[in-house]
């Protein structure tokens, strides 16, 4: 039952982008085969959706298919470079211009997460929702100690959420099942990244948690602003904040102020996210235009944490060395990183992969940002994960998919602003930090703490493979599997102490 409700879903969706003209589309109609020209003509005769320009057709569809899909429309909407300004212009109402729910179930929602005496005390005068988006709204409140905004999760959005999801898993294991080429883009795990971070999204808790670390880390590096949680009005289903004044991004007026320096907020905006990524290895990981105020006195504020992204040590390590090889046009160093790190399978030449980088880098090396067309420099990195035979990390959806996000949000902000000239500053002085004599110093220290720890442990790992030695043989246990049991035993404990050794030795190096 759950297979067959998947796939209905799915082919629901389908109708809808189809009826809608977002696929088969009527402008390619000469290019597509008999049965797609048939196919797409009946769905737009039945559907009468297909009316307006491609951007505007596209959000209808996904706002009538649910907060899945429109997850989906506000990553594509950061990204005018790619898909077209029109088309993310279009798709951005569906940002926080959602329809909102009644006063009436906000009112039910905060009963139901304080109780009625509670809910009455604490929001006693909740105004109306100024800003809906596809998991919550947000309301305006007055208290005694300051305005607050008051987020409040959609009725029944988590099993919506959890019915759409599933749906998506299915077509992901579909894929992967029957198409070899897919597996190396593991599609189960991209969605299963993907899904399990915006489940989290659900319990508002969490967000809380994440806004608050997010305002502890931005008031050390100064680049952004983050509103400070009001944790007795804080619950599963409602998060409350201090108000912050100023207009999302997503409004026309937000950068009409003359004095905003436009250059100035794109850098902030690239300069901020690495900050947090590269030094702290934490970052605010949905940062589209909705997420980002702009204050009166222009500065960026960011609001909206239900996505919260982690990478660890070692993947910070290899993203500044990266960054830093592009810098620098050092595509050998690039290509060593990546093999390193496992991006690139280890059969494959890393010269020719060096090659291959340099192709991509040059070529946009020292132009205007506006005329370098990133659509096909994405198209061309993914035809050399092909040709290379790399495979997705899903631990790196998140940054992968933020860092695009970011990109997307500053050149919309500054049309001539440059990613890499951006980022320089804090990529060198990271790599400066790190891979000089403070960071091998404090590199070695980390690993000797870990040895430590691994070798205290050494005495219950043998305590544990000599108890199951001296263990009497099951009855199952035949008399060729009992003789070389102390063999395998000790040839057990022989491979854990050579990788405690290893491990050691290989990361001091």
């Amino acid at each position: 039952m759950g297979a067959m409700s998947d796939y209905l879903r799915l082919m629901r969706a389908g109708t809808a982008l189809a009826r809608h003209d977002v696929i088969l589309p009527a402008a390619y109609q000469s290019r597509l085969p008999l049965p797609a020209r048939v196919a797409g003509g009946v769905m737009r005769i039945f559907g009468g959706g297909a009316r307006g320009r491609p951007g505007e057709r596209l959000a209808r569809a996904l706002e009538k298919l649910g907060p899945a899909y429109i997850k989906l429309g506000q990553f594509l909407a950061t990204r005018p470079d790619v898909f077209g300004s029109q088309v993310t212009i279009d798709l951005s109402r569906l940002k926080d211009k959602l329809p909102p729910f009644s006063a009436k179930l906000a009112r039910a929602a905060l009963v139901e997460e304080f109780g009625l005496d509670e809910a009455n005390r604490l929001f006693p005068d909740l105004g109306p929702p100024l800003a809906a988006a596809s998991l919550a709204q947000v309301h305006k409140m007055e208290t005694s100690g300051g305005t607050r905004a008051v987020k409040i999760l959609r009725p029944g959005i988590e099993g919506q959420l959890t019915r759409e999801l599933s749906a998506m898993k299915r077509a992901a294991r579909t894929i992967e099942g029957v198409s070899m080429e897919s597996r190396r883009l593991r599609p189960v795990a991209f969605t299963e990244t993907i899904a399990a971070a915006m489940m989290r999204e659900t319990d508002l808790r969490l967000e809380a948690g994440g806004a608050d670390e997010m305002r502890e880390l931005s008031e050390t590096s100064g680049y952004f602003q983050v509103p400070r949680v009001d944790w007795d009005r804080t619950g599963r289903r409602v998060l409350t904040t201090d108000w912050v004044d100023g207009i999302p991004l997503t409004h026309p007026d937000a950068l009409a102020n003359p004095a905003i320096d436009r250059v100035a907020l794109a850098n902030d905006i690239t300069r901020g996210f690495l900050t947090h990524a590269i030094e702290h290895g934490v970052f605010h990981a949905d940062m589209h235009e909705g997420n980002i105020i702009i204050t009166p006195e222009g500065k960026v504020a960011l609001v909206d944490f239900g996505i919260i992204g982690r990478i660890g040590l070692t993947e910070r390590r290899f993203l500044a060395e990266i960054l830093w090889g592009f810098l620098k046009r050092d595509y050998m160093r690039i290509a060593e990183v990546h093999f390193e790190a496992g991006y690139v399978p280890s059969t494959q030449s890393v010269g020719d992969f060096a090659q291959a980088l340099r192709s991509i880098g040059e070529p946009v090396h020292g132009k205007p940002a506006e005329d370098v067309s990133m659509g096909r420099v994405i198209l061309q990195l993914f035809d050399y994960t092909q040709t290379f035979g790399m495979e997705m990390r899903p631990e790196l959806v998140l940054l992968q998919k933020t860092m695009v996000q970011v990109e997307g949000v500053a050149r919309a902000i500054h049309p001539g602003h440059n990613i890499w000239n951006a980022s320089e500053p804090v990529v060198e002085a990271w790599v400066r930090r790190s891979f000089g004599p403070e960071g091998a110093a404090r590199l070695i220290r980390g690993n000797l703490h870990e040895i430590a720890n691994r070798l205290k442990r050494l005495p219950d790992v043998m305590d544990r493979f000599e108890a199951s030695l001296d263990a009497p043989a099951t009855p199952t246990t035949s008399p060729r599997r009992e003789r070389f049991a102390p063999w395998w035993g000790w040839f057990g404990l022989t491979v854990i102490l050579a990788l405690i050794a290893y491990a050691g030795i290989t990361d001091l190096i």
